[in-house]
């Protein structure tokens, strides 16, 4: 007789726990027990509860190397259940363990792998090879790919859904009576229950959620503010939206935005700092002249002296030359692609000194400075404000971490299995991707919402923006130090974002590097794993859509390519998201710091600006607070989050990946303390990428 001790971990997430049986039967490499039903005096698999059970055998099974759980009727209706893993204690009193942290929603059947992570190579047990290729084939069956936008990177498709946007249409129809901001969006949401139980939030997160969400959008309701239609009348009226969330970031912003530091400022610290770049040569489509702005550089220097010390950087949106607007509420919206100059002054401060309003330039297009009357360069800084809207919330957040990173995230749950040492690595910063993916493709890519109610681009043109965008990224743009060099921006002062990317991004891949090559001994072992090339080759297809001139990867044949491409991973779906996600509401909240829509053409001429007209030019009431509400609920973090480092779920078991996790959350605190340590000298904290602040995966 061989006795082996069982404990049984179920989920702390409410409703985790069932009533169905549950059975087991072990496999080692020298047999495998009987059947046997889990079933003690008293309640089993509980919400939390580590039950345990004794399993008798005839004989010593060996090494252990699989468990099957069998979920089966019992005398109660039939309930989901979530299994964190399952321990084995063998008679000679070795711990095997057996991770699952998965849903069985169904009377089923789940096979798990001994915990130690192994390539296909690795494995030279038949019934261990058959395992794993089941398992990616069950994956591979149950989640398949599907197009959303033509040009956008593929999601993955849903059984019985039909996702809101079949196709892009006209998104100018006419209200229905009675909306309310928010509540067409739940309607929508509740299309993300057809997703599988493993993707979707945990009933905490999903409650933080809706409860956050639904409260505000009524408030709008019954403050009247969503049923408004006309213009802001003063400027200080944007503050009532959110009377009672202040923090210091916002109400600097509202009372600074005007100021030529701050707008300057916020290239290099605000939420959307990855646009400015050194300029070494004015663009022959921006003729900006010494003339023109010696007045605002050094006393006895010049522009070329200037662009020769590397103190002149230029933010362009050619991206969005061309793309048709829409109406809102009944007005034609409008855009433009402009081109602004910005000086490295000798205080170390950002300063614009040239903002032109188009690509083209010409006698309907001139060149603003800072010179001219108050209101014409307030309202051609908001029009470069505007174009920092989409360049912030189509390219840099949506396209560049949520859909890049649901891509990410699809590949690997379709072609790696658990036992995967990848897998393990990489799945904790997959957690509820899909599930925060599917509610944004409701909130911002779908008919009735934000992008066709509150931007001037509209539902097309903000795909279109994003389109355009994946078309141009490559592979070494992702590579984030190589990113700060070829910007020219790897030696600019004040440029905490680019200082602290750099440190979460070392201790990142510090921490990568050392799993990699604990698990890969030799470039041959990365170029023979059959399992990660068809990883690498699916993200290539689906995410970048086939295109070569990206540079990505459709193989990795060395130990530092794959060190490289899976760091990428990971600072995508982690640190990345957190940049551009976490500041939103502080620098949105004062809308004419960062307004969706403009009512007015751009300015093709100085002096015609008054307070009136810049008033007119901002969106109404209404698309403020349509948008606001969505940046709202997406910037504040539901509840259930995992900072990152922090990793609950036992995926590795090994001592030395899990000696190099310890070290990871060491690296990460000790950033965590320098950065609260700057900030407390700083007017602005820049904390955005404070280790402790950012989620180990996108799920807002």
């Amino acid at each position: 007789m061989a006795t082996y001790k069982v404990r049984v971990a179920t989920g702390s997430d409410l409703m985790s726990g069932t009533l169905d049986s549950i059975a087991l039967i072990i496999v080692g490499t020298e047999g495998e027990s009987h059947k046997q039903r889990l079933n003690h005096f008293g309640r089993d698999f509980a919400t939390g509860a580590v039950d345990k059970y004794t399993v008798h055998c005839q004989q010593d099974l060996g090494e252990l190397i699989l468990i099957r759980l069998f979920k089966e009727r019992s005398f109660f209706p039939k309930n989901s259940w979530y299994c964190n893993y399952v321990q084995i204690c063998a008679p000679n009193g070795r711990i095997f363990h057996f991770p699952a942290y998965q849903w069985m929603d169904g009377y089923e059947t789940l096979a798990l792998r001994e915990a130690t992570g192994k390539t296909a190579a690795e494995d030279t047990l038949p019934i261990l090879l058959a395992h794993r290729k089941e398992e990616i084939r069950a994956k591979q069956e149950l989640y398949h790919w599907r197009v959303f936008v033509a040009g956008l990177p593929n999601y993955v498709h849903i059984p019985s859904y039909r996702p809101p946007v079949r196709r892009l249409r006209n998104p100018n129809r006419p209200e229905w009576n009675g909306y309310i901001p928010g509540f067409p969006i739940l309607i929508n949401i509740k299309a993300t229950k057809f997703l599988n139980s493993n993707l979707r939030f945990s009933v905490i997160k999903t409650a933080s959620f809706f409860m956050r969400l639904g409260p505000q959008a009524l408030s709008f309701k019954v403050r009247g503010l969503v049923d408004c239609k006309r213009s802001w009348k003063k400027l200080k009226d944007i503050r009532k939206i959110f009377p009672a969330n202040k923090t210091v970031t916002s109400e600097y912003v509202a009372e600074h935005w005007a100021e030529d530091s701050f707008f300057g400022y916020q290239y290099l610290n605000g939420i959307n700092p990855t646009v400015i770049r050194r300029c070494t040569r004015i663009p022959d489509k921006f003729p900006v002249t010494d003339d023109m702005v010696a007045p605002f550089l050094a006393e006895g220097t010049c522009l070329q002296a200037e662009l020769e010390r590397g103190n002149i950087y230029l933010a362009d949106y050619r991206i969005l030359e061309g793309i048709p607007t829409v109406e809102l509420n009944g007005q034609k919206q409008h855009q433009c692609a402009p081109l602004c100059l910005l000086y490295l002054d000798p205080e170390c401060r950002m300063m614009p000194i040239a903002i032109q309003l188009s690509q083209t330039p010409g006698p309907d297009c001139p060149i603003f400075l800072p010179s001219d009357c108050e209101w014409d360069w307030l309202l051609a800084k908001t029009w470069v404000r505007n174009a920092e809207f989409y360049s912030h919330e189509a390219i840099s957040h949506l396209l560049e971490t949520h859909l890049m990173a649901e891509a990410f995230c699809l590949a690997l749950i379709r072609q790696l299995p658990m036992c995967h040492p990848l897998y393990k690595l990489l799945i904790p910063h997959t957690r509820f991707t899909i599930q925060i993916n599917s509610i944004g493709r409701a909130l911002l890519l779908n008919e009735g919402g934000l992008s066709a109610r509150g931007t001037s681009l509209g539902l097309e043109g903000f795909a279109e923006v994003m389109v355009r965008a994946l078309s141009q990224i490559t592979y070494e743009s992702l590579y984030l130090p190589n990113d700060f060099v070829e910007r020219g921006v790897q030696d600019l002062p004040q440029y905490y974002y680019r200082d602290d990317c750099l440190a979460v991004w070392d201790a990142l891949e510090r921490y990568v590097t050392e799993i990699i090559t604990y698990y890969y001994p030799s470039d041959a072992a990365v170029e023979g794993d059959l399992e990660l090339q068809c990883w690498v080759q699916e993200i290539f297809k689906e995410c970048m859509l086939g295109r070569e001139s990206s540079g990505f990867p459709t193989c990795l044949r060395t130990v530092p390519e794959l060190i490289r491409y899976v760091t990428i991973v990971i600072y995508t779906c982690s640190a990345k998201h957190a940049a551009v996600n976490t500041g939103q509401l502080e620098y949105t909240c004062w809308m004419p710091n960062f307004p969706s829509s403009m009512r007015n053409p751009p300015m093709q001429a100085k002096g015609l600006t008054t307070e009136e007209v810049f008033m007119d030019t901002l969106p109404d009431v209404k698309t403020t607070c349509i948008i606001l509400l969505v940046l709202w609920t997406l910037s504040r973090e539901p509840d259930d989050k995992r900072p990152l480092g922090h990793f609950p779920d036992i995926h590795f078991v090994e001592d030395a990946p899990r000696r190099s996790m310890e070290t990871l959350r060491q690296r990460l605190n000790q950033i965590s303390f320098n950065i609260r340590q700057r900030n407390k000298c700083l007017p602005v904290p820049y904390y955005y990428l404070d280790p402790l602040l950012i989620e180990n995966s996108i799920s807002i």
